[in-house]
């Protein structure tokens, strides 16, 4: 369940760059979303039953759905301008930040092995930046921020939001998709800026297009991918120890680079190829020092995408 999951994650990732060019970011979110929802409502009603459908704690459960919106924004806001494989690297030091936020907000001990896997994993986010040189690029930092949005949201998740239903949380995030992705849109409406402007980004600040039949089929695509990937992980969490499942979860990584070729013909240089190795052995170390440390109802709330599932 899991490598379906995240198979099917890197796919609407790659589709979401491969129509960045046609639609705004904010169209995106939206019309999925309008088409997830009721989706998700089908789902609850014929699983979990309506008492499911609204979030115990309703304030946490769309402050959590805010984080993880702007982990979105800022994932796909990177993938116009960097590879696939480059951003899902950089995204994948979440689990990185997790530990280190754990420690300073949540109190949580933090062993010099563990201490020593963070630093691992940002020499790898190192050797991929390559900072000082020509390679660099400051859109490098836009998937680290969504990795920081991310941990953020885990940490609420494990801190406040425990009790809820992966279902009701789902809701509340695609709620949270169509309230930033309808406002956003409505200020740019209001702003009215220059087509010089907007030629800067287009996927940000572009306005709404026309959609063409063929488009319905992709957006449909993506909420129905959305649907499944959240309830693939769902069962996958369910199923198994969550230090188990993570270490499967890093498969992302070779999903991304193979979309990444497949439809963009992008092939990762050695060192990103490298900056990605030390990142995916820093998290798997990380796995298994959990699991020997936390308990899987304690440690649950901190894998990735475990928010999304939700």
């Amino acid at each position: 369940m899991i490598v379906s999951a995240v198979f099917t994650m890197a796919l609407q990732d790659a589709v979401v760059k491969f129509v960045s060019a046609d639609f705004p970011l904010w169209q995106i979110y939206t019309l999925r979303s309008f088409i997830a929802i009721p989706m998700l409502v089908a789902v609850v009603f014929l699983f979990g039953g309506a008492t499911t459908l609204r979030p115990r704690a309703l304030s946490w459960a769309m402050l959590r759905g805010g984080l993880l919106v702007a982990m979105y924004i800022a994932f796909y806001a990177s993938l116009p301008f960097l590879d696939l494989s480059l951003v899902a690297a950089a995204y994948y030091t979440g689990p990185l930040f997790i530990t280190l936020f754990a420690a300073l907000l949540l109190g949580e001990h933090v062993g010099r092995r563990e201490i020593l896997a963070i630093l691992l994993g940002f020499a790898g986010v190192l050797v991929i930046l390559r900072p000082g040189t020509e390679a660099f690029s400051p859109a490098m930092l836009v998937p680290i921020a969504a990795a920081v949005f991310y941990a953020l949201a885990n940490i609420l998740t494990r801190g406040k939001c425990l009790e809820e239903s992966p279902l009701s949380l789902s809701l509340a995030l695609n709620f949270c998709f169509i309230l930033c992705g309808g406002g956003l849109t409505a200020l740019l409406a209001v702003l009215q800026l220059s087509p010089k402007t907007v030629a800067v980004n287009p996927f940000l600040l572009g306005a709404w297009v026309p959609v063409a039949w063929s488009e319905w089929a992709v957006l449909g695509g993506l909420a129905v991918a959305n649907v499944i990937i959240h309830l693939a992980l769902a069962k996958a969490y369910q199923s198994a120890p969550p230090q188990t499942i993570a270490a499967f979860d890093y498969s992302y990584l070779v999903f991304a680079a193979i979309w990444g070729f497949l439809l963009f013909r992008e092939i990762p240089d050695l060192a990103t190829l490298l900056g990605m190795a030390l990142i995916a052995g820093a998290g798997l170390l990380l796995v298994l020092l959990r699991d020997g440390s936390r308990s899987p109802a304690r440690s649950g709330g901190l894998d990735r995408r475990t928010s999304e599932d939700a």
